[in-house]
């Protein structure tokens, strides 16, 4: 988390924080929303769901906040400027505010998911490029699921992970999830700049030989969903509750 960003809610300050990938609204030193050219807005969201209520609307941006604060907090997102006063340009988009080590917090939970999928960041913004068919093992095709087949679909060498989202309607931290497990499973190519594998280490002697070297954790973890996102907001027991339904509901499409 820039330190700039500790130093404004020890402040409490209300203003934008501007970084190259994204941006933070504050109000009195908490977050109130987020935006990004990587996320989707919260308007392209769940387009093909019944109208939301009050409560559904919230839920769908809080989830947008912490899609579009994923990229903004990018360790490698470059320096932060802030802009005191500066608001959203869609203030129906603000949320009720949260604390900044609430964001933090799931912020990096996200990044070691992502590590824990497959250990290449490069997927992440390069076009996502198809394995042809032919080249697949046998029975490869059958194992995707309906969701990560969608992502496949979109899949041409020319669209990134973030032009599929907008696409599909989705948030843009999942669809990250789903082209990792994609290259994890070699549906999908990983850039080259990626380092190769640790190469296999000859046995040893009988009973002392080397271990081969682990292989990338390909498809390890699952997404436990928006944690800890009621953490400092001030919510009632009813709204706490309908934040984990959401998350409960976010997790059985991934």
């Amino acid at each position: 988390m820039p330190a700039v960003l500790r130093q404004l809610a020890a402040e409490r300050a209300t203003g934008a924080l501007l970084r190259d990938r994204g941006t933070l609204y504050l109000v009195k030193g908490r977050v109130v929303g987020a935006e990004s050219p990587a996320a989707p807005a919260p308007e392209h969201l769940f387009a093909d769901a019944d109208a939301p209520g009050r409560g559904e609307a919230e839920i769908c941006r809080l989830a947008a906040l912490f899609d579009a604060a994923y990229f903004a907090l990018d360790a490698a997102g470059g320096p932060a400027r802030f802009h005191p006063g500066l608001t959203m340009s869609d203030p129906s988009g603000a949320v009720r505010p949260i604390g900044i080590e609430t964001v933090a917090r799931e912020t990096r939970r996200r990044r070691r998911l992502l590590h824990e999928v497959w250990p290449c960041p490069e997927v992440d913004t390069a076009p996502v490029v198809p394995i042809p068919m032919e080249k697949l093992p046998e029975g490869a095709a059958a194992a995707v699921t309906p969701r990560r087949r969608a992502v496949l679909d979109l899949a041409d060498g020319v669209r990134t992970p973030a032009d599929i989202a907008r696409e599909l309607g989705r948030l843009a931290f999942h669809t990250l999830v789903d082209v990792r497990r994609l290259a994890a499973a070699g549906h999908v190519e990983t850039p080259r700049t990626t380092p190769a594998a640790p190469p296999v280490a000859p046995p040893g002697p009988a009973g002392g030989g080397a271990r081969p070297a682990a292989p990338y954790a390909a498809g390890l973890g699952t997404v436990a969903g928006i944690a800890g996102i009621t953490a400092g907001s001030g919510s009632g027991d009813a709204d706490i509750a309908l934040l984990r339904r959401l998350r409960d509901a976010l997790e059985a499409h991934l």
